[in-house]
């Protein structure tokens, strides 16, 4: 597999990992509750390690820093695009009074397009900060060893 193709795959990956997850509290009568939005970022967040680790275990001494924080920022990305389309769909069209529930939380805000523009932003944010994040374990170091500093 090429490694530009990664961020795609993945990206669909997460997308539907995060759309299966709603589902799920959703069916189970939780979807109302914020808090387990948090397991959002966990998804999302292990979603982007894996690519990253990927991406370096494909080009190996190839990889480079911009090359893995792009590929985990267009991961994210992707992955919010596709929940950001789902959860339009599903507020406007499946079960608007969840909506209207959620604009409670966000009175004088805007119309219920806000929440997609929420979701988007956080999405995208998060991918940013993971992606520089789990750089850091992944870039390649240019310290100078304590070995070479001996005379």
């Amino acid at each position: 597999m090429k490694s530009n193709a990664l961020y795609v795959k993945y990206g669909l990956l997460i997308g539907v990992a995060l759309i299966g997850y709603f589902l799920l509290i959703r069916l189970v009568g939780l979807h109302d509750n914020h808090w387990l939005r948090v397991l959002n970022g966990v998804i999302i967040a292990y979603g982007i390690y894996a690519v990253i680790k990927k991406k370096k275990n494909i080009e190996k001494d190839a990889f480079e820093y911009f090359s893995g924080f792009a590929t985990g920022i267009l991961t994210g990305v992707i992955a919010t695009f596709i929940f950001v389309l789902f959860m339009g769909i599903y507020l406007f069209h499946i079960d608007p009074p969840f909506a209207e529930m959620l604009m409670e939380y966000l009175a004088g805000a805007g119309g219920p397009e806000i929440l997609l523009l929420i979701l988007a932003i956080e999405g995208v944010s998060s991918s940013v900060i993971l992606s520089l994040t789990f750089m850091q374990k992944f870039k390649v170091s240019r310290n100078v060893s304590d070995e070479s500093l001996t005379i």
